[in-house]
């Protein structure tokens, strides 16, 4: 093992204020001994991904895997990113003494890493305020408006593994930090020199009552139309999240009937023992839902994701079976439907402002925005720039994120679009009607827009980027016996967007394919996750729907091309 990385970790060691990873990076130190008879070589490995880097602090702010050292989430290196982001914040104007809010999830470590982060704001001259218990992000999001705050944290990492934990950063105004403040506050955090130098005094902050949760629950109701229809039934899993007592409360003093909970999913639990990975979009996720739906038979189901920033629904889909894989008789609607009905039903409210999304998300926005003549703009992937769309009023991102109170919280919130499905669901239950026959008549007047999704989850990360590199040199032609009319590298920037490590290929329509049905289009985006270890590839398909009687045919025609666009993107990109 070579000298400088046992020097690493033993200086880390010395300064590491965390009893369990200092007997962690003890114990690796210990094991990596030339004269050690267990793993020596496996002790060394473990050390080397410990110290062969840091975790680099970005416009998602901080997010890994828990553990000792620079390339882990721990508290070392959260009271460097906290002291980081004080120096930043110290040399802006007018924030020198500001306040600065912190909000954390119920993950492990999550409560002793906003701590720190008080502490240290505390040395530095700010004035810090915790909220009081693990709440949404949203809620957070909120305060910082609500309150003034110069800035805000939330330690989440939101749908990532248990073993995970995050750190994210929003500026004064309620949004997400982007491009350049993201590498000044790197480049405060990479000049902060021995821990002993920071100051953390053991008081001296705030930790807030419930009036900052009440006046964003009061907000809530400004996202519903007074006297609107409020009896759609939900069952509700907050997946072992913090959403539920956010998201009951708000439910209530809106008036609708009290979400049945999933029984098992309903506490905070650090370790998401119920499912593989705590995300709704993932399989298995909303197993224990579906069989609460089958006992209770809701209109709707509805999750969030661990932090509530996100929102899943489902309807009901008679006939699918009974198999335990996707529920019986229930279909998860992906995020770009959700999209498209939340989009739908503020422009029957006669909503005014700007409708936006984002390059991966489905076109189909562009149309409804055009036909009730609303500005429309297409960002890059992530709420920290929709969030900065001129005149906004409700943007979404096909991940399962929707604003629709840009004024309340400029960021996603899912209890709020929460609130809106189910107004939206108990209109069309007053009329006879549900999600899915809405969904059906937006086919109808703009096409049936389908999408879908390659994701590749990898343990090397070398292979993302060696599958970008294949498409660069060697970009396909066609795709599902489309011709590719536009290829964009992204990370050359357009008119409009900013660089981006991704690509984009438009393709041409073809008429009369499977004898009957024409493609007008499609679409296909690849890039890397800013939050996973993923490559993740957005496809969409838009096919003519002369009526409803032609939509089964249309969904026919659209899951064909996009199981081959799946096929053919995959043999071209090696993965």
């Amino acid at each position: 093992m070579a000298l400088d990385l046992i020097d690493q970790a033993s200086t880390w060691l010395a300064e590491d204020p965390d009893p369990e990873t200092r007997d962690e990076l003890r114990a690796l130190l210990d094991a990596a001994g030339a004269d050690n008879e267990g793993d020596p070589e496996g002790a060394r490995r473990a050390l080397a991904e410990r110290f062969s880097g840091t975790l680099q602090f970005g416009t998602a702010g901080l997010r890994g895997e828990l553990g000792a050292g620079p390339m882990r989430m721990n508290r070392a290196v959260v009271i460097r990113a906290a002291a980081g982001l004080a120096g930043y914040l110290a040399k802006q104007p007018h924030h020198r003494t500001g306040l600065v809010v912190i909000g954390y999830d119920a993950r492990y470590k999550s409560a002793e890493f906003a701590r720190d982060t008080a502490a240290v704001m505390t040395g530095a001259g700010f004035r810090a305020a915790l909220l009081p218990r693990p709440l949404p992000t949203p809620v957070l999001a909120f305060a910082i408006r609500h309150l003034g705050a110069v800035a805000g944290i939330e330690v989440t990492a939101s749908h990532n593994p248990p073993r995970d934990n995050g750190y994210k950063v929003y500026l004064g105004d309620g949004t997400q930090i982007v491009p350049p403040a993201d590498a000044e506050i790197a480049a405060e955090i990479a000049a902060i020199g021995s821990l002993n130098d920071v100051r953390r005094p053991d008081t001296g902050w705030e930790t807030l009552d419930d009036d900052v949760l009440d006046a964003y629950l009061a907000r809530t109701d400004a996202v519903l139309t007074p006297g609107s229809p409020r009896d759609a039934r939900v069952v509700y899993t907050p997946l072992h999240g913090v959403g539920r007592e956010t998201l009951t409360a708000a439910f209530a003093r809106a008036g609708f009937p009290a979400p049945t909970v999933v029984p098992a999913q309903a506490e905070p639990d650090p370790a998401f023992p119920t499912v593989a990975f705590p995300n709704p979009e993932e399989p298995g996720a909303m197993d224990l839902a579906f069989a609460t739906a089958r006992e209770v038979a809701p209109d709707i189901i509805i999750a969030n994701d661990p932090d509530a920033d996100r929102c899943a629904v489902a309807v009901p889909a008679p006939g699918t079976g009974t198999g335990t894989g996707t529920g019986t008789g229930w279909r998860m609607l992906r995020g770009d439907e959700v999209g498209a009905l939340l989009a739908t039903h503020l422009v029957h409210q006669r909503a005014r402002g700007a409708f936006a999304t984002t390059i991966v998300s489905s076109s189909l926005l562009s149309r409804i925005a055009a036909d009730a003549d609303a500005p429309y703009a297409e960002t890059l992937t992530g709420f920290k720039w929709l969030a900065r769309v001129d005149g906004l009023r409700y943007a979404y991102e096909e991940a399962l994120g929707y604003c629709v109170d840009p004024e309340g919280v400029r960021d996603k919130d899912g209890i709020t679009a929460a609130l809106l499905v189910a107004e939206l669901a108990s209109e069309l239950k007053g009329q006879g009607r549900t999600l899915a026959d809405l969904l059906d008549d937006i086919a109808v007047a703009h096409g049936l827009h389908a999408t879908d999704q390659l994701s590749v989850r990898v343990e090397d990360l070398s292979l993302i980027g060696a599958a970008m590199q294949r498409l660069r040199e060697r970009p396909p032609a066609e795709l599902a016996g489309l011709k590719i009319t536009s290829a964009e590298d992204l990370s050359r920037g357009t008119e409009t967007l900013p660089p981006t490590d991704g690509l984009r290929y438009q393709l041409a329509g073809l008429a009369g394919l499977a004898g009957k049905d024409t493609v007008r289009s499609a679409r296909v985006i690849v890039r890397p996750s800013g939050t996973e270890p993923k490559l993740k590839c957005y496809l969409e398909v838009v096919v003519d729907v002369p009526g409803t009687g032609d939509l089964p045919s249309a969904r026919t025609t659209a899951e064909t091309v996009l199981s081959a666009l799946k096929k053919d993107l995959a043999a071209a990109a090696g993965i």
